[in-house]
């Protein structure tokens, strides 16, 4: 839906099913309910999420057709995609495997631009008849536990061969915007042990590969000036600021937009999502060390088998260590910690659990941030974790959406 600070959808990863067909009847379920309660007067904006297999049904023209007319009857859009998990995504372990295929390969390279082709068919015009333009979010590059990544050559080819492929969607988003005039970005999203997961290393690959390759290559194949293929490549590729994420990696939201203005470059959307967080208190005391392990244990709840939980602890000695899952943390765990965040996308509704609390003020600062500098026009809740969360917060589904957008409406 459209508001102040941009559009606002929420991400359909949170429905199980890989087919199209699957998925079209959970959004057929769920969004006219969804608009009923939300924004019964004016169009709901969707980020549509996706599978490979789900993409090569949706993208057959009778199936495509038939999507965009029950977006208009329902008076829907889409505005981005989340290109991220490219399989199995539900009911299934996940774990590192989201990151399958990564950048180095072909199939992830067709996934994205087959996306961005549906992408370009969906993506409506605004109230002045102008294309509203539009993103797919996407994985890190690849996941840095899977190569020797303290070796310099080992890092220098995967940045390499990603960034080449890479460069092909940009390539393909330069004659999609040719052909159709509609503005679309690939919009990276860091996150903890990806290739890429701090704003620094997004910023270091950007100036250290993208660019310098990029630069090259599109002023060849498009007979551009340097500053024309830089300028093309800050357009087409972004950064998704997935609040959880950087929450778990300390890294405050302002700072974060300083450092990327002082590059040029930009915000392709928000994804405005939460983590787990508690400190602990110092061990000085029988009760200290008592509560310490309650912490602990609380942690330990949410210690599940699908999706990757990496948790970033802070130290006595105020250095920051990362552990790849919970129970790696759970088994590191001593005197020497004093906080845990940890990457589960907990309801955004919900600040308070027990004797953990959830980053919904890192939200509440991206959102008073996107008040003041307006870095993006889209913005998606992105909460997936609804059918492993502990059983007492586990909701019907449709009720948390809403309870989920509510929250997020109040904040704008």
């Amino acid at each position: 839906m459209k508001t102040l600070l941009g559009h606002l959808g929420y991400c359909t990863n949170i429905h199980p099913g890989e087919t199209w067909t699957d998925h079209f009847a959970a959004l057929q379920e769920a969004i006219p309910e969804l608009k009923k309660r939300l924004s019964p007067d004016a169009p709901f904006g969707i980020g549509l999420r996706l599978s490979n297999i789900a993409s090569e049904e949706l993208e057959h023209p009778d199936n495509l057709v038939a999507f965009q007319h029950w977006l208009a009857d329902n008076e829907c859009y889409v505005f981005t995609m989340n290109g991220f998990p490219f399989g199995g995504f539900h009911d299934v372990r996940v774990k590192d495997q989201v990151h399958t295929p990564d950048w180095t390969t072909e199939a992830r390279v067709e996934y994205t631009k087959r996306l961005f082709r549906i992408l370009s068919v969906l993506l409506p015009v605004d109230e002045l008849g102008n294309p509203i333009q539009g993103g797919v979010s996407t994985s890190p590059l690849s996941y840095r536990h899977w190569f020797e990544w303290e070796q310099p050559a080992a890092r220098d080819y995967i940045f390499s061969q990603t960034t080449q492929n890479v460069l092909e969607v940009v390539a393909e988003l330069v004659r999609l915007r040719q052909q159709t005039d509609r503005l679309m970005h690939l919009d990276l999203e860091p996150e903890p042990d990806g290739v890429i997961e701090t704003a620094d290393e997004f910023i270091a690959w950007y100036t250290d590969y993208l660019l310098p390759m990029g630069i090259e290559q599109l002023s060849e194949q498009f007979g551009l000036t340097d500053e024309e293929a830089e300028a093309t490549i800050c357009e087409h590729v972004r950064l998704c600021y997935d609040v959880c994420h950087f929450a778990v990696g300390y890294e405050r939201p302002a700072d974060v937009l300083d450092k990327l203005k002082n590059y040029g470059l930009r915000v392709g959307k928000i994804q405005i999502s939460a983590a787990l967080k508690a400190e602990f208190p110092a061990p000085d005391s029988a009760d200290a060390l008592a509560e310490r392990e309650r912490i602990k244990q609380a942690f330990a709840e949410f210690n599940e088998p699908t999706y990757l939980h990496q948790v970033v602890s802070g130290t006595q000695s105020g250095e920051l260590l990362r552990f790849p899952d919970l129970p790696e943390a759970l088994a590191a765990f001593d005197d020497e910690h004093t906080e845990w965040r940890a990457h589960f996308h907990v309801p955004l509704f919900v600040a308070d659990y027990g004797l953990l609390k959830s980053t919904q003020d890192d939200i509440r600062e991206v959102l008073r941030l996107q008040a003041e500098r307006a870095f993006t026009s889209q913005m998606e809740v992105e909460t997936y974790t609804w059918g492993v969360l502990p059983g007492e917060l586990k909701k019907d589904l449709i009720d948390s959406i809403e309870r989920e957008l509510t929250w997020v409406i109040k904040q704008l």
